[in-house]
């Protein structure tokens, strides 16, 4: 499911202008839950405003191909300094 959700919401994440840089898939408990990693092209920080930006177009884009077929929950951030190498 990790992978088939990283090749859904990868465009939607490149058109907004940023880079999805890692994406982890949690299906226990009542809801699912999916959390986005995202880095800026430019080099600049990612701040509160590129998070929800991502989070309008990636929770609309989940909407609208609902793989995950049950309640979820989304949360968007950045890797910060200790993200894993890829």
């Amino acid at each position: 499911m990790r992978d088939r959700l990283f090749a859904l919401l990868e465009p939607v994440v490149a058109d907004l202008g940023y880079e999805l840089v890692e994406l982890e898939f949690s299906p226990a408990g009542q809801r699912a839950l999916v959390r986005v990693y995202i880095d800026r092209t430019d080099g600049a920080p990612v701040r509160l405003d590129d998070c929800e930006r991502t989070s309008r177009a990636v929770g609309a884009r989940l909407e609208e191909a609902d793989p995950i077929g049950r309640a979820y929950q989304l949360e968007v951030s950045s890797p910060g300094f200790d993200r894993p190498l890829r």
